[in-house]
């Protein structure tokens, strides 16, 4: 297994898009956690795009678990109408351009580009057109659409991050609790097959498109 070992000492300027409240706790959450656990989190953005009153509080709320002890942060949430992004797209893309005036991330964590939800697909291609010279890891949603693909950058998580993680989904997101997905068994599946697919049992995949290699 090739590993990719940043700096013991760096600490990075991280963004975070997602398009719905709870996209980038599912996504990326344990990579956050361990991230900040190792002490490699400097600067972090979280921004949501799609939300109401209820559920810009449980983000807000969800961020604050999954970012403790991190005071240089930045949690923006949107109110765009969940599933119509696409039909925003004016309105979307300006949010974007904003942020890049006001940001350098040294890593981008953003949506998978062949998501088969059109909110997740156009966040994903807005972060392309936008960000250039940054580091983008994609991660993936699990969904009834069944969209799945193959990926190539794997973070091994440990039971103990996860279940943080889920602790902090379950937590958070009251309003989800009745949804036949929100529920434990699907949040360690996914973990699970990607754990035993880089030989560990759970990790946080990322499709990683781009990337320099200096040596």
């Amino acid at each position: 297994m090739i590993q990719l070992n940043l700096h013991p000492h760096a600490k990075l300027n991280v963004l975070c898009l997602g398009a719905h409240c709870d996209d980038i706790e599912i996504g990326c959450g344990g990579t956050l956690l361990k991230m900040k656990n190792a002490g490699k989190l400097g600067h972090v953005t979280w921004v949501v795009f799609s939300s109401n009153d209820t559920r810009k509080k449980e983000a807000t709320d969800a961020a604050g678990y999954f970012l403790e002890g991190i005071q240089d942060r930045n949690v923006v949430i949107h109110g765009f109408r969940d599933g119509y992004l696409p039909f925003m797209a004016v309105e979307v893309k300006d949010a974007f351009e904003a942020l890049k005036q006001s940001q350098a991330p040294d890593i981008i964590f953003t949506h998978y580009r062949h998501d088969r939800h059109q909110d997740h697909r156009l966040v994903s291609d807005l972060t392309w057109n936008t960000f250039r010279n940054q580091m983008v890891l994609e991660y993936e949603i699990p969904k009834w659409d069944g969209d799945l693909g193959i990926p190539g950058a794997f973070v091994h998580i440990e039971e103990a991050i996860l279940n943080e993680k889920i602790s902090y989904l379950h937590k958070a997101y009251a309003s989800q609790a009745g949804k036949h997905w929100f529920d434990n068994e699907t949040f360690r599946a996914l973990p699970r097959l990607r754990g035993m697919e880089s030989a560990v049992n759970y990790a946080e995949a990322f499709y990683l498109r781009k990337a320099i290699l200096d040596f």
